[in-house]
């Protein structure tokens, strides 16, 4: 039996459960193949938004599981809501055993403070007036990813490289996904640096990645969890020092690619 990695804490957001764009057998592979001490599920872990599509295959109860049996185990599991589950919004800081349900976390490691939220509360592009537009395009998105993996299973039966159609609309519309993106990370660091924050982790974009930011008043480290539809991402933290895991999109386990930040 494969020894597993021991983790001080794992981050990991936009799963997705409930869709058919989620890789949920590969983050089942990659959870099991881990021993952390702190697990924060960083939203959209449910997304209750497609639940009117009836799709929920055996690998996402498996999925469940996982996470119960870590609760079962005493390990601190923190479920935060996203805008694909904010529903479970009316019941933040619930709590059963070591399961807790909130909405925006801030936990001390090694001397360090950590703002951990979602990151859909400063997206304008999915509140108010145009959340009905977003849930439209979430929904749109999910039958984007399935035709994907149809055109992509036929590509590899020809020997060609798989495509990702989902990056070639965000390319196509480039400056207008730019700009969403820049106005998100660009209020929630403005954020981080006025409370004094050493580390602002968000997940929601869909973008992995980790890079330190300075403005006038300061500066602070971003970090994305990134998501479990394209990316197949998640934050490890381990002996002082966090990391990005990326699960390959070639649906096999490969060689973890490690970011330091």
């Amino acid at each position: 039996m494969t020894q597993k990695r021991k983790l001080d804490v794992v981050i990991f957001s936009d799963v997705h459960l409930g869709t058919f764009g989620c890789h949920a057998a590969e983050l089942n592979k990659y959870l099991r193949s881990i021993d952390p001490n702190i697990v924060i599920i960083n939203g959209d872990w449910l997304d209750i938004w497609n639940f009117t599509a009836n799709y929920w295959p055996p690998e996402h109860t498996e999925n469940l599981y996982i996470v119960l049996e870590w609760v079962k185990k005493g390990i601190p599991v923190y479920y935060i809501t996203g805008n694909h589950d904010d529903a479970l919004r009316s019941f933040s800081n619930f709590k059963i055993d070591t399961f807790e349900l909130r909405d925006e976390l801030v936990l001390e490691l090694d001397g360090k403070t950590h703002w951990i939220f979602h990151g859909d509360i400063f997206d304008l592009s999915v509140g108010g007036n145009a959340r009905w537009l977003a849930k439209l395009g979430g929904r749109s998105y999910d039958y984007l990813i399935r035709f994907n993996r149809f055109i992509n299973k036929i590509l590899v039966n020809m020997g060609k490289e798989r495509i990702s159609l989902s990056k070639m609309i965000k390319d196509s519309v480039k400056s207008a996904v730019k700009k969403k993106v820049q106005d998100f990370e660009t209020i929630a660091i403005e954020r981080a640096i006025e409370h004094n924050y050493d580390y602002v982790i968000c997940g929601h974009i869909h973008k992995p990645q980790m890079r330190e930011v300075s403005n006038e008043n300061g500066s602070v480290m971003y970090l994305n969890s990134g998501d479990w539809q394209e990316n197949l991402t998640a934050l490890e933290y381990h002996n002082g020092q966090w990391e990005l895991f990326y699960y390959y999109h070639d649906l096999r386990y490969k060689d973890i690619d490690r970011t330091k930040g």
